[in-house]
């Protein structure tokens, strides 16, 4: 039996979510932060947070291609 090292929750892909305090379930705003690189996204509604995490996740993977 193998045993599998590889989590299946990295570190790398952990977020922290800091919403405004003005925000609302029709107008989401605030700042999305990566725990380990620390780069912060600003956004303004559900979809820019949605586009900062896709980004974020094709960065880690050109990253990764890249090593």
């Amino acid at each position: 039996m193998t045993l599998n090292t590889d989590s299946k929750y990295p570190s790398r892909r952990a977020y922290v979510l800091k919403l405004r305090s003005d925000a609302e379930p029709g107008s989401l705003a605030g700042r999305l932060e990566n725990v380990i690189t620390g780069k912060q996204h600003e956004f303004s509604s559900g979809r820019e947070l949605l586009e900062s995490l896709v980004g974020d996740l094709q960065s880690s993977a050109h990253d990764i291609t890249r090593a």
